[in-house]
């Protein structure tokens, strides 16, 4: 997954920020979806590199995911946005989170400890319900 990630990062456009991005989303079907970070000079147009890897497992049919990767051009570890959380929880409120920093340490997260106030219509299907 991390390799994905780090290959599609190569594909991104940041050429505002200079800040490239790759993400790898595991489908439960076992099938990986990439997707890279789109600026544009409209920045709130933006696309980030986890919805983009999301969008493109959606349009192919997936609707569950285990795990996702996320790879920064940054020295730092990349953590995936306020948004992006919220739009990963609508498909894996339980989902894996990995992220890499440039000396290839990893940390792991589960969304639900990055966003645990999730906004959700259907509570208990977040609190374990």
């Amino acid at each position: 997954m991390i390799e994905y990630a780090r290959a599609v990062r190569n594909h991104a456009y940041a050429p505002y920020s200079g800040f490239k991005v790759g993400a790898a989303i595991l489908g439960r079907s076992g099938r990986v979806y990439t997707g890279c970070n789109v600026e544009n000079a409209s920045y709130g147009l933006t696309i980030c590199a986890e919805r983009a890897a999301a969008a493109r497992a959606i349009s192919d049919g997936e609707r569950e995911f285990v795990c996702l990767a996320l790879v920064g051009s940054g020295e730092g570890f990349t953590y995936p946005c306020g948004a992006c959380l919220q739009v990963l929880a609508e498909f894996a409120p339980r989902l894996n989170i990995i992220t890499v920093n440039k000396a290839g340490q990893t940390r792991k997260n589960l969304l639900e400890e990055l966003l645990p106030q999730v906004f959700a219509l259907n509570r208990e299907e977040f609190n374990g319900g």
